[in-house]
Parts: C-alpha cells; structure tokens; sequence
C-alpha cells in the first residue's frame, strides 16, 4: 500500500468520524427543565420535544423554536371603563399566564403579550359595564373571577393558561372622588344624628322604666300596709266574734294604758292635765286590764 493509499484511506475514515460526530451533534437534543423545543420538518411542525434527552434526525429536522414554559407576568396596564351607572374609572390590572402548548402559540399568534393585553382591557370594559360603582369597589373578588374565567375562555385556543389576574386598583376621576366624599361625609353626620336621637330615645324609656318601678313598689308597700290593716281588723273581728263585748272594751282599755304610757314617758317637769271624764276611762282601762289578766 502507498502512502497515498494509506492518506485516502485514512482521509475517509476521517471524514466518516467526523459525519457521525456531526450527526450526533445535529440529532441529540438535550432539553432544559423550564423549556420545549418545537420541531420543523421542511418548515412544517413535527415534533415538541419536552424536557430531558430527545432525538431528531439529522439535517432534516431543526429546532425551530424555543419556548420558555416559565409562569410570565404582563405589565401592569391601566384601562379606562364605565360602569352601569356611567363613571368613569380607570382599572389597573396583572395577568400571570404561561404557554403550556407552544405548538398552538407559535403559529397561531405573534404578539402573546400583545394580544393578551387587548383581550384582558376589551374583557374589563365588559364586565365593568354590566356593574355599578360600589358592587366594583365591594366585589372585586367576583369580578377578578369573572375576567378569569372569560379570559382563559378566549386564550385557550394559544396554549395558553391564565394562571392569576390581579385587580390592583380601581381611580375614580376628580369629580366623582369629590362626590363620594361629600356623599361619605354626609352619611356620617346622618349616622351620628341617628345615634344621639337613639341615645334620648333610651334615656326617655330608661326614665319612664324607673318611675314605673317606684311607682309598682308603692303599690306594693300601699298594699302590705292595707293587708296588714285588714288581718289586724279581722283578728280584732274574730276576737270580738268569739269573746263578746268584753274583748272589744278590752282591746279599747290597752290602747288607752299605752297611751297613758306614752304620755308617762315625757321629760321630768312636764304638767299633764287629764280632764275628769278621762281620768275616769283610764281607771276604768285598769280595772278592765287587771280583770283581764
């Protein structure tokens, strides 16, 4: 074999490493975790390749497009909308999304931050019409749920999944802020007269309650008073019922020894005079009174 045999021979077995290694280099593909790579064939779509070690074939297939799977986040924008009750206001909104089909997105939209933006503002707009200024401001959980759900409704032929959307803020223009604080300052003077005339109201009852209730325990006491009397009165009635006349001259010459009591209690010095009649009644009150015992 001649040198030049032995170079041809080698020049081919070169040049047949080197296609193989080129092969290799062109048909594996290794595929980041956070990614799909999107296969063409002669330009028209043959494969996804998912995350891991894939294989095309050589100088027929080509990766043209990698997709980022990431979550992505669309700039904060502002839209303008009228609500059912016509004001103005301005909503700020965030939408997170990420492209879980790249097949769908790559040949069906261009711009993905683009038209997802147009859609979210034409979707506010909607729904911010069907409501009033106050069921916006106190249902903002409702209505984030309702731009969601519509919003993944028309983004579902991109391969696209809205995965959060952000009511950051709803501005009113300056008239209409002015309006609702003079509204707010109003309702709160109102409150406040409702509160005080409340408060008289209760202190009038209060008053009416205790001079009820003074007046039920004079009653009561008025009532024992007069039972008292009456059970004195009957036991006095069943006395004389039972004894006669003597028992009543007996009851009428005890109270005239009390009184005489009484009248022997006074301060040393004192002079009582007792007409005769008098002094005759209370003899007559001892002797019943000795008798009696």
């Amino acid at each position: 074999m001649t040198i030049e045999d032995f170079i041809g021979s080698n020049a081919v077995a070169l040049a047949v490493a080197i296609l193989v290694i080129v092969c290799l280099f062109l048909g594996v593909r290794v595929v980041p975790q956070s990614e799909k790579f999107v296969v063409e064939r002669f330009g028209r779509l043959r494969a996804v390749l998912g995350p891991g070690l894939n294989f095309i074939v050589p100088f027929l297939d080509r990766v043209a497009h990698r997709i980022s799977i990431l979550e992505r986040q669309l700039p904060t924008a502002k839209q303008d909308a009228i609500t059912s009750d016509n004001v103005l206001v301005q909503v700020e909104t965030s939408v997170f999304y990420r492209i879980i089909e790249p097949e769908k997105t790559v040949y069906r939209i261009r711009d993905v931050d683009g038209a997802i933006a147009t859609t979210v503002a034409g979707i506010v707009r909607a729904e911010i019409g069907q409501m009033e200024l106050d069921q916006v401001q106190s249902n903002r959980s409702a209505l984030i749920t309702q731009i969601r759900e519509s919003l993944a409704n028309m983004v579902d032929d991109w391969g696209i999944e809205v995965t959060r959307v952000e009511l950051l803020d709803v501005n009113l223009d300056a008239a209409t802020r002015a309006a609702m604080l003079q509204q707010l300052n109003a309702e709160r003077a109102r409150r406040a007269q409702v509160t005080e005339a409340e408060g008289r109201k209760r202190a009038v009852e209060l008053a009416a309650d205790a001079d009820l209730y003074a007046a039920e325990q004079s009653a009561k006491a008025r009532r024992i008073t007069a039972d008292a009397e009456a059970y004195a009165t009957g036991v006095i009635a069943q006395a004389i019922t039972a004894n006669g006349l003597e028992a009543a001259q007996f009851q009428v010459a005890l109270k005239q020894v009390e009184a005489l009591e009484e009248i022997g209690k006074g301060a040393g010095g004192r002079v009582v005079l007792l007409p005769a009649d008098a002094v005759d009644a209370f003899r007559d009150a001892f002797s019943m009174l000795k008798g009696g015992r």
